[in-house]
């Protein structure tokens, strides 16, 4: 154990043990500076609002800045922006962010996406008006047609033409419901008379 302490206190190992600690000090600093070269350490460039451009308008924007850009899947219709514009981005505009960092852009589509019109035949009008919703559509009028079933759904209409269970519409499409309104039809009335 004595031996360890006197070389612990000899002259060789104190040499050795400042070159050692020279060396690291030198080795860290220079990791340091090719870190800061290389990863163009304080050399910030401010992010574009690129809101409401348009996909050639946001390009622009981001080239100038030194920027990249990555378009994310297309988010629902917003009727907000005009179609096929910036709707989000992120970072936000405003923010600091190094030189050639992707922006990452989310582009409002051409339209609302298209929804299958729920089987609402024979439901009642509450009834038929939830599963309208549940898929994004929604009720414009109620029409009442001479039919025994009391609010019932006996058709639906959009812009004037029968739609079937099935059919494809765009999203928040106003629907019309052709509903009984409880009388028998004139025909059966007659028939029933008649007898």
């Amino acid at each position: 154990m004595r031996n360890f302490i006197d070389f612990l206190r000899s002259k060789t190992f104190l040499i050795n043990l400042g070159l050692a600690l020279v060396a690291l000090f030198l080795i860290s600093w220079l990791a340091l500076e090719w870190l800061k070269s290389s990863t163009q350490h304080g050399e910030l460039v401010e992010v574009p609002n690129v809101s409401k451009m348009s996909v050639m308008e946001m390009r622009e924007a981001i080239d100038e800045a030194n920027l990249r850009y990555e378009v994310l899947d297309s988010a629902n219709f917003d009727p907000n922006y005009p179609r096929f514009s910036v709707i989000e981005q992120n970072p936000p505009a405003g923010n600091m962010v190094k030189e050639n960092r992707k922006i990452y852009v989310t582009i409002n589509p051409s339209g609302y996406k298209k929804v299958t019109v729920p089987n609402i035949v024979q439901v009642t009008q509450r009834n038929a008006a939830s599963m309208l919703r549940a898929v994004g559509l929604d009720v414009d009028r109620v029409t009442y047609i001479n039919e025994l079933g009391k609010d019932m759904v006996y058709y639906a209409r959009y812009k004037g033409k029968n739609i079937q269970p099935g059919d494809k519409l765009p999203k928040t499409s106003k629907i019309e419901l052709i509903c009984g309104n409880g009388s028998i039809p004139s025909q059966a009335r007659i028939r029933s008379e008649a007898q």
